[in-house]
């Protein structure tokens, strides 16, 4: 079973259709517009993922008792916590497609980072929500030796480690790789030329 759609609120709807539409390649199939329960009104975007039962919405409201416009967008910052904590991975079925991903978002103008996590690789950049964003490919099958590890960490209060990424590649927006170093999740995003 999968999930249906995520839904975030929007303070730059323009932007976050941008985003998603032409960087993402995710197509807006629906709005809702109506009134909101506690008052004034929002519109609710649908942006389709690949087929009509994978969504990612997005809220922008108006005029809401209780709502300022300095509300937080960003997931991890709003609740206190570090960049990577909270965010976003959408799935890829190859390295290609992948790489076509990375290679999207840096002529679109993004910082990305790219991690090997030895059971994945992933791709990150900033949405316009400043939430990090993810594509991921999974590199290999969970064994029950995975599965053991998994369940032991639930209970353990001195864990073991895991593995460290086998790399760590920060692309520019203008092409540029440098590997090694940390991940630094909070200097990603657009860069303004």
């Amino acid at each position: 079973m999968g999930y249906h759609h995520l839904a975030l609120a929007a303070k730059d709807m323009q932007a976050i259709h941008h985003f998603y539409e032409e960087v993402m390649q995710f197509e807006l199939v629906k709005v809702e517009v109506g009134p909101s329960p506690q008052g004034g009104w929002a519109k609710h975007f649908f942006y389709r993922m690949e087929d009509d039962s994978k969504f990612i919405a997005f809220w922008e409201m108006h005029d809401m008792p209780g709502v300022t416009d300095d509300f937080e967008t960003n997931l991890s910052k709003a609740a206190g916590l570090p960049d990577h904590i909270n965010h976003i991975s959408f799935d890829v079925n190859s390295k290609a497609e992948l790489d076509e991903r990375r290679q999207r978002w840096q002529a679109a103008g993004y910082d990305v980072m790219e991690i090997d996590h030895n059971w994945c690789h992933s791709i990150y950049t900033k949405d316009p929500n400043d939430n990090l964003v993810e594509f991921c490919l999974t590199t290999r099958r969970f064994t029950e030796e995975d599965r053991t590890y998994a369940l032991a960490q639930l209970s353990t209060e001195t864990p073991t480690f895991s593995k460290p990424p086998a790399s760590v590649t920060n692309h520019a927006a203008n092409d540029e790789a440098t590997t090694g170093g940390r991940a630094e999740f909070a200097a990603l995003g657009r860069r303004d030329n």
